[in-house]
């Protein structure tokens, strides 16, 4: 890739490749005599990495020198063919509402650019780092919120792509969260978004939560229509249901009711799952008799927590 190629995919300018490359050693690894740099792969890496750090707020010297280390590093996992497992949650640590504010400033900047891998990495770092629950609440949400602010206030439909590829990424991202051991025959959670419901970000996130802690999850994603929901219920047997609406209009109490009503098991001895009204698309208000309310995912995930418990689906951490 050319200089000038390189520049446009990062989103700086020419002059500063070149200033990084005499005042910090990080230019092309190969140098043609009498011919235009060239940069390769191995070489982008490391300039992305040097992107993602100072946008980040890190000072450029000490990005270099972090992203030379970085590319030392992910040079000899592929020489050995490593992979490294995320930290174990009890190594998590807290974030700082001032650390906050930089990685929603960094996530933003590199949704901005387009620069799907500064989103991919960051995202990962933060959910292994912190936690699920922390991640969403304190860099995901208001990242979301910030770039759908910019494409609501621009006249045309700008930002609308960074929009779409913000939201597939923390979907890949809430996806790769993965379920310590589970018990066999330990009965899932149901989670689904009401008929006409597209808009699942989310749930996922409550899903991903859910497995996090060790609860096991069915995830039946956007617009599961009602009789289907049913049937998952009787053929299930689950302790709870969330149904997740984003938008007043495709909530509804009759069809939360039919949920709710729906029975399995031996007559004489026939039970219901409890149903979480999930989203800002359900009414304000105390909820129809027999369902909660959670507001936020915190909310969510404790409300749950104690209705597996109740019904001897006990969490594995």
């Amino acid at each position: 890739m050319t200089t000038g190629d390189l520049a446009r995919r990062l989103g700086v300018a020419p002059t500063t490749l070149r200033s990084w490359d005499r005042r910090y050693g990080l230019g092309p690894a190969v140098r043609p005599e009498g011919q235009h740099r060239r940069w390769t792969p191995q070489d982008i890496a490391l300039l992305e990495e040097m992107c993602r750090l100072t946008s980040a707020g890190v000072p450029p010297a000490e990005a270099a020198r972090t992203a030379k280390g970085w590319a030392t590093a992910a040079s000899r996992r592929v020489e050995h063919k490593e992979e490294q497992p995320a930290p174990p949650a009890s190594s998590r640590t807290a974030l700082r509402p001032g650390d906050a504010r930089l990685e929603c400033r960094g996530l933003i900047r590199a949704t901005t650019r387009l620069d799907a891998p500064a989103m991919s990495h960051q995202l990962t770092s933060l959910v292994d780092a912190h936690g699920l629950v922390t991640a969403w609440d304190q860099v995901l949400v208001p990242t979301l919120h910030a770039v759908g602010r910019k494409w609501e206030t621009t006249s045309s439909d700008r930002y609308v792509e960074a929009e779409h590829l913000l939201s597939w990424h923390v979907s890949t991202a809430l996806r790769r969260v993965t379920a310590p051991l589970i018990p066999d025959g330990s009965t899932p959670l149901l989670l689904a978004c009401v008929p006409e419901e597209q808009h699942t970000l989310p749930l996922e996130a409550l899903n991903a939560a859910l497995l996090e802690r060790g609860l096991p999850t069915r995830m039946f994603g956007a617009a599961v229509p009602i009789d289907a929901l049913a049937a998952a219920v009787r053929r299930t047997g689950p302790p709870a249901i969330v149904l997740w609406s984003q938008v007043r209009a495709t909530a509804g109490a009759p069809l939360a009711k039919q949920v709710a009503a729906t029975r399995w098991g031996m007559r004489g001895a026939r039970r219901h799952p409890a149903v979480l009204l999930c989203g800002p698309g359900w009414p304000a208000g105390p909820p129809p008799a027999g369902m909660r309310r959670p507001l936020t995912l915190h909310d969510a995930l404790s409300t749950l927590t104690h209705v597996c418990e109740a019904s001897s689906v006990t969490p594995t951490n």
